[in-house]
């Protein structure tokens, strides 16, 4: 019975990573798509803008 307690944990952590690995996969495209596109399509222009903005610190 010692070798079924040793083998439970990497079975259930194995499960849930499988699990893990599905919902990522499942998760990318379709409509999601192009909210996460649009999402950083702004940070990457918001980024873009704020490097060629010249900063003055007031002297």
């Amino acid at each position: 019975m010692d070798y079924v307690s040793a083998l439970v944990p990497p079975v259930v952590m194995a499960a849930f990573f499988i699990g893990l690995v599905v919902t990522i996969v499942k998760s990318q495209g379709g409509p999601n798509k192009a909210k996460e596109d649009a999402a950083v399509d702004a940070a990457f222009s918001h980024a873009e803008a704020a490097r060629r903005t010249p900063h003055t610190d007031g002297a």
